[in-house]
Formats: C-alpha cells, sequence, structure tokens
C-alpha cells in the first residue's frame, strides 16, 4: 500500500498503569481468554457420555454438541475480525468474552438438548467475537521484535496447552461433580477477564463501519464459512461422496467466490485483498491448514486410541498426554522466542515441522498392546515441536498485516485454524473408521481393526506434515539480512519508501 495511507488511531494503555506492565496484564487477559475458549472444547468431548445419559440426546444429536460450536465459530471468526478493526477491537472482545460467559451459564442449566445445543451455538459466537480480534491486540501492544516473539509464543502456548488440559479436568468435574461444572467454571474465569480487560486492553476507536459497511460481502462469507464447515463436520454420517456433501460444498465454495469477487469491486471492501497477496501470509496460512489438519491425528485419534484399545479411563489418557502439553510449554516459552530471534521464524517453522512430522510417523506403529514407556512417551516428547512450530506460524501469519488491518488479519489467521481443524476431523476421522470396518468384516479383532484405523490416520497425518514442509520451503523464504525480524514495522524490502507511522510489514520475498 502507499506510504501516505493515513492509519487508524493508535491504541491508548490504561493511564493507571505503566506501559510495560499493562502490555503484559493485557497478554495475560488476552491468554485467558483463548485458555477459556480451548479448553471448553476439549472438556466437552470428555464429559459426552454423561451429557448424553442426562438429558437423553440421540446418538446422532450428541454430535451437535461439538458442530453447533464449531459452526458458529469458524463461520464468524472473518468477519468479526474485521468488525473489530471497524468498531474497536477492544469492545469486540469484551462482548465477545461477555456473551461467550453468559452462553455458558445457559449451557449448565441446560435440561433438553434444544437448549444446550444453542448455548454452545452462543459460545461459539462468543468465542469467535474475542478470538477474532485477540492476536490483533496483540501485534499492536507488542512492536519490538523479540517481545513480540515472546508475547506470541506465550499466547501459543495457552492454546495448545488448554486442550490437554481440558481432557484431565473434564474427567475430573465429570466424576467429582456433574458434567453442568464443565461449564459453570466458565463463568469466574469469565467474569474475571472482563473485569480485568477493562483496565488492561488498549483503547481503540476503530477506523468506522463506513470504512468497511460491506452488508453484502458480510452476509457471502458468513453463509459460505457456515455452509461449508456443516458440509465437512457431516461427511462423517453422509460420506464424503454424496450428494449432500457435494452439493452443499459446491454451494459453499460459490458463496465464497461470491464474496471475493465482491471485495474485489466494492469500495469499501469488508475484506481488502491486499491482505491475501502477501507471500508470507497467505504461505503461514496453508501450512498451518495442513499442520492443524495433521495434529487432530494427535489430539484426538491418540487419545481415542488410549481408551478404546488400550482400555485407559478419561481421566487417565488426560494425564498419559500431559507430557505433550508440559513439553510444548517448555519450548514454546523457553526456547522459541530467542530461536526466532536468532534463526527467523521459517526456520523455527521448519524445525518444529520436522518434529511433528516424526512424533506421527512413530505413531503408525504403536501395537494393540502397547507400553506408554516405549511406545508412548517418545511422540510426547517430539510433539515439543509443536513448541515451535505454533509459535512461528503464528508470527508469519499476522506479518504484513497493517494496524488498521490487524483484526482482519487475527480473523483470517484463526479462520484457516478452523478450517485445518474440520478438516482434520472429517478426513482422518472418516478414513480410520472405514479402514476399522473393512478389517473388521475380514475378521480382524475389535483391538486390532481400530489399531489398523488409527495407523491409516497417522500416516495420513504424517504426510500431511510433510506436505506443510513443502509449502514451508517453496512459498516461505527467509529475508536476507532479517533473521528474527519477521514482523517489523515502518519497512517494506527492497522499496526503500518510508512506511507510514503504525504500520506492520514483513518484508516478503
Amino acid at each position: 500500500m502507499p506510504a501516505t495511507e493515513t492509519p487508524s488511531p493508535s491504541p491508548s494503555l490504561s493511564p493507571s498503569l505503566s506501559p510495560s506492565r499493562s502490555r503484559w496484564l493485557a497478554l495475560g487477559v488476552l491468554a485467558t481468554g483463548m485458555l477459556m475458549t480451548i479448553l471448553d472444547g476439549s472438556i466437552v468431548t470428555v464429559a459426552m457420555p454423561a451429557i448424553q445419559s442426562d438429558l437423553g440426546f440421540t446418538p446422532v444429536g450428541l454430535s451437535w454438541i461439538v458442530n453447533a460450536y464449531l459452526i458458529a465459530f469458524g463461520s464468524l471468526l472473518l468477519l468479526a475480525g474485521r468488525l473489530g478493526d471497524l468498531i474497536g477491537r477492544k469492545r469486540m472482545f469484551l462482548a465477545g468474552t461477555g456473551v461467550f460467559t453468559a452462553a455458558s451459564l445457559l449451557a449448565g442449566f441446560a435440561t433438553s438438548p434444544g437448549v444446550l445445543i444453542a448455548a454452545r451455538f452462543l459460545q461459539g459466537v462468543g468465542s469467535a467475537m474475542a478470538s477474532a480480534v485477540s492476536l490483533g491486540i496483540l501485534i499492536t501492544l507488542f512492536t519490538e521484535p523479540r517481545e513480540r516473539a515472546k508475547a506470541i509464543a506465550i499466547f501459543s502456548f495457552t492454546g495448545a496447552a488448554g486442550a490437554s488440559i481440558g481432557q484431565v479436568l473434564g474427567g475430573v468435574l465429570t466424576d467429582a461433580l456433574t458434567w453442568n461444572w464443565i461449564f459453570f467454571i466458565n463463568l469466574p474465569i469469565g467474569i474475571a477477564a472482563l473485569l480485568v480487560a477493562l483496565r488492561a486492553l488498549p483503547a481503540d476507536r476503530g477506523l468506522g463501519l463506513k470504512a468497511g459497511a460491506d452488508v453484502l460481502g458480510a452476509l457471502l462469507v458468513t453463509s459460505g464459512l457456515m455452509t461449508g464447515i456443516y458440509a465437512v463436520v457431516k461427511i462423517e454420517e453422509y460420506g464424503a461422496g454424496s450428494a449432500h456433501t457435494l452439493g452443499l460444498g459446491a454451494l459453499a465454495l460459490a458463496l465464497l467466490a461470491g464474496f471475493f469477487v465482491r471485495q474485489a469491486k466494492t469500495a469499501n471492501p469488508l475484506m481488502p485483498l491486499r491482505i491475501l497477496r502477501s507471500r508470507t501470509v497467505f504461505g503461514a496460512n496453508l501450512v498451518q491448514v495442513l499442520m492443524i489438519a495433521a495434529m487432530f491425528a494427535f489430539q484426538i485419534l491418540v487419545a481415542l486410541y488410549m481408551q478404546k484399545v488400550l482400555g485407559y479411563s478419561a481421566s487417565e489418557t488426560g494425564l498419559a498426554m500431559l507430557p505433550a502439553a508440559v513439553m510444548i510449554g517448555a519450548v514454546s516459552l523457553g526456547v522459541s522466542a530467542r530461536l526466532i530471534a536468532r534463526f527467523g521464524e521459517r526456520n523455527v517453522l521448519l524445525t518444529g515441522l520436522f518434529l511433528l512430522t516424526g512424533a506421527l510417523t512413530l505413531l503408525i506403529r504403536v501395537p494393540v498392546h502397547a507400553s506408554y514407556a516405549t511406545d508412548l512417551l517418545p511422540v510426547m516428547l517430539l510433539i515439543a515441536g509443536g513448541g515451535l512450530a505454533l509459535p512461528a506460524v503464528t508470527s508469519l501469519g499476522m506479518s504484513g498485516a497493517r494496524q488498521e488491518d490487524a483484526g482482519l488479519a487475527s480473523g483470517l489467521f484463526n479462520t484457516t485454524q478452523q478450517i485445518g481443524m474440520a478438516l482434520g476431523i472429517a478426513v482422518l476421522a472418516t478414513l480410520a473408521a472405514a479402514r476399522t470396518e473393512s478389517l473388521a468384516e475380514a475378521g480382524s479383532p475389535n483391538a486390532e481393526a481400530l489399531t489398523g484405523g488409527y495407523h491409516l490416520a497417522f500416516g495420513i497425518g504424517a504426510a500431511l506434515m510433510g506436505t506443510a514442509i513443502v509449502v514451508a520451503l517453496t512459498v516461505l523464504r527467509q529475508p536476507k539480512g532479517k533473521r528474527g525480524q519477521g514482523l517489523e514495522l515502518g519497512r517494506e524490502q527492497g522499496r526503500g519508501e518510508q512506511a507510514a507511522p503504525q504500520q506492520i510489514v514483513t518484508p516478503v520475498a
């Protein structure tokens, strides 16, 4: 963009706090919001049998406890991110956290399947509103490369650790109390986050709705994403080649194509297409889709393998996976920021992807009667690669975002994350189930058939991770002489132009 473009007003920190303290307190609020969202997603899966028994869900209806949340969350992230740029990212975060907290209260008191599904949909809406702008707020607070790398590492660790913590906490709360408490636990966390956010988050007025009040574009992108995610989550029920899946998939593509055509022509686009012209941003988002889809093989299928094949309880499964969260935390919080500063985001990302590929490759050979120490613990240790890959890909995914587009870039990055998750669920779970059914029909015992299905999914996950490596090698390029400074202020490589103040630009090779 031209250097003469007027930036949006700079956010101001709370006058009652020192700038340094206020920034790190704001990061704590954003990380808490992320933790609450991730916890809620994983904690529910552990409690679903108890919910089914208490509320009388049918097997098909039970899946909507997850689907209702995913559809609302995934389809609204892009819109919420851009609206945050227009009306103010602090306002959007506060509103989203409030909606999520209120919906958690409704879910905890639900007495019928319909009420719980509606509450889960509202939780997804609130999560989208808060999550979509979190990274946008973060990158406007931390402008120095080393500090920003550290902040992103903390934020990424919170999301990665939340899933493992949720599995342990879900089992404990459900066994010790009732399933209702998996939702009630969000109330004190949400209220505390709101109170601190009011004081700590930077105030920003936003660009104003007139700067991007594209109602038709909003309808097209939201309906397109919602239709596409719905088609993906129902693949297991209808099949990938069914008229239902193909028809809805075609409709989703048509709606999204219409959205991009609209954005190219309208004077005030909801999503300025300049954000997709960055090779770094495009490549990072593509790597993330592949990586998150592959990691579904670890996050969900390993847990199912432990319970259905090895006979672990829900609490034992959560504890067995805890070393992975510890390793991710140790790497992301301990060394990732320093490695990024020294070697650059791309090189650190590649190292993490290679480690994750190794972990999934090891899973291809797990036996029916596995030993945790020899067969599973090495996998948990190699998953430490996520502590390198997640912060690095997040830094790259948010690069190239000007201050006025920070919420949009954050929403886009979170949207591709959800697309990767939905694809992982649909593709890997469906293929694993089909392989298991085929082996069972051939006469294999149940445990062997299940293990064979999981082996296939782990192999596909390793292939997806390998593809992510290829994309990172060919699309992402480390700028010469710019190691560790992938997120810089006021520079455009090769042009020698002085960028406008407060612009956040990554040189793109």
